[in-house]
């Protein structure tokens, strides 16, 4: 290359990046400043022309602006220190009364904690065995806790082994055991043996346990098993330290259908967590203000937010949701401050949203249960109307022959919508229909079935059905006419 040619190039800088050459006349236009500092007034004029930031700059100026210091304060799952907690003043003497044995030396009792969502049962558990520990780690005891939520295992073999790797990973071994291939007996024998090896004494936290339906044998549900093998492994000398058992639901009617065998071993100490008030819900959230910067919230934010959560049956953990998605929100805009709107707003896409995104995430299976029962209540004579679960079958049924699509079992159809209730979308409830009738599940929609009903005929196998409305009227109601004849 020609010296000329290397003028008329860009020259390469040290650290790698590029600056373009100099024309002797933009010297002289600039007042005989130099190459530098003709330079970086160009890469100026290029910034107003192409006012895109680097990420760098976009993350530091989040956090210089954000209206948080501290956001897991309000995160929901959040273990707090005790002085946050509101209102569960006597829960949290039972449960602690019920674990102190443990610091004792002694067996503590098994526990049913129940109650609606978001009412403190985690809450209140999660901050009593985070004390536990401590104590124990300070007196040379090793006391472990294994907390997993059923809403998501589908059978006791699955159950089990999520207590393996919950165990495992805690104490840092080889889950041992692989997941398909081998009995739910010897996931057993490889949970007892981490415990034996690992824990002085140890407590099982099975939160939602009601929705552990699984495949029932001789109509036993397989929480009824769980519950049986645990709450009997230190009795059979399987686990060889201390064994307490603390199951948490919203329907405690689920004790109904246990097994006369394990009700028996399980035999737990009842704790109920009733709706927080308004009150309740205000200082809740005023013991997580500073989440926030001492100025970023304006003072009529949290009395809305409680106001909007009790509204919501009294859940804290929506309450919670509601206040960190209005900051959120502010952080998104790049406000200074959380106000009203940021509340009202945040509150809006929470409705409007939240149950119809959880729609579209559905396998096909849980599309097509809820659709069916959907239409029961959309469809039907009676405005209004609750679904009862052997007309929700039917259809759903029906549904499944039309589409052509694998046909479920009514106990894993009722499982599919019972799950929904975790989220809101639909309460449930136990019925009887007297005498020799035997008991029937009960939903009843807290969200727009017809808005869910829309959104599932998005999906391609189900847009046919939508088409078919008229019918599906008839079926409905042809449907819920013979179930009360009988």
């Amino acid at each position: 290359m020609t010296s000329g040619e290397q003028d008329g190039a860009d020259q390469f800088t040290l650290d790698g990046g590029t600056r373009s050459r100099v024309d002797d006349d933009q010297i002289e236009m600039s007042g005989g400043a130099s190459a530098d500092e003709v330079a970086a007034e160009g890469r100026d004029a290029s910034t107003e022309e192409n006012p895109q930031r680097s990420i760098r700059d976009m993350l530091d100026d989040d956090g210089e602006s954000s209206v948080f210091v501290n956001r897991d304060l309000v995160e929901p799952d959040t273990i707090i220190d005790e002085e946050r907690i509101v209102g569960r003043d006597d829960q949290l003497e039972s449960v602690v009364s019920f674990l102190k044995p443990t610091l004792q030396g002694n067996r503590p009792p098994n526990m049913l904690l129940y109650g609606p969502a978001g009412t403190g049962k985690s809450l209140i558990i999660g901050a009593v065995t985070h004390q536990i520990i401590e104590l124990c780690n300070s007196k040379g005891e090793r006391f472990g806790v294994v907390d997993i939520n059923c809403q998501p295992i589908n059978t006791l073999d699955q159950a089990v082994y999520e207590l393996v790797q919950t165990v495992a990973k805690d104490v840092g071994a080889e889950v041992g055991v692989p997941e398909t291939g081998v009995s739910t007996k010897r996931k057993y024998r490889r949970l007892y043996e981490l415990i034996n090896d690992h824990y002085d004494s140890v407590i099982f936290i099975l939160d939602e346990i009601d929705l552990l339906v699984g495949r029932r044998a001789n109509d036993e549900p397989a929480y009824s098993k769980l519950l049986y093998q645990l709450s009997r492994a230190s009795n059979t000398n399987e686990i060889e330290g201390r064994v307490s058992v603390a199951a948490l639901t919203n329907d405690p009617k689920f004790m109904e259908d246990i097994d006369g065998r394990a009700e028996s071993s399980f035999n737990p100490r009842d704790v109920y967590f009733p709706d927080y008030d308004a009150t309740q819900l205000r200082e809740i959230l005023e013991n997580r203000r500073d989440a926030f910067r001492r100025d970023a919230l304006e003072d009529d934010v949290i009395p809305l937010v409680a106001a909007f959560a009790a509204q919501s049956h009294g859940d804290a953990r929506k309450a919670i949701d509601l206040f960190r998605g209005a900051g959120d929100l502010a952080d998104e805009r790049g406000d200074g401050r959380v106000t009203e709107d940021h509340v009202r707003e945040s509150q809006e896409e929470i409705d409007k949203d939240r149950s119809l995104k959880l729609v579209e995430g559905l396998t096909t299976q849980k599309k097509i249960s809820l659709y069916a029962t959907a239409a029961v209540t959309c469809h039907s004579d009676q405005t209004g109307s609750s679904v009862p679960s052997p007309v929700g079958f039917k259809i759903y049924q029906w549904v499944t022959d039309e589409i052509d699509a694998d046909q479920m079992t009514r106990e894993t159809y009722v499982k599919y919508v019972k799950e929904l209730s975790t989220y809101g979308l639909i309460s449930t409830s136990r019925k009887s229909r007297g005498r020799g009738g035997g008991m029937y599940m009960e939903f009843t929609f807290t969200s727009d079935p017809e808005a869910m009903m829309k959104r599932i005929a998005d999906d391609t196998r189900l847009e046919g059905i939508a088409e078919q409305e008229d019918l599906l009227r008839t079926v409905v109601n042809a449907q819920l006419t013979e179930f009360h004849r009988q």
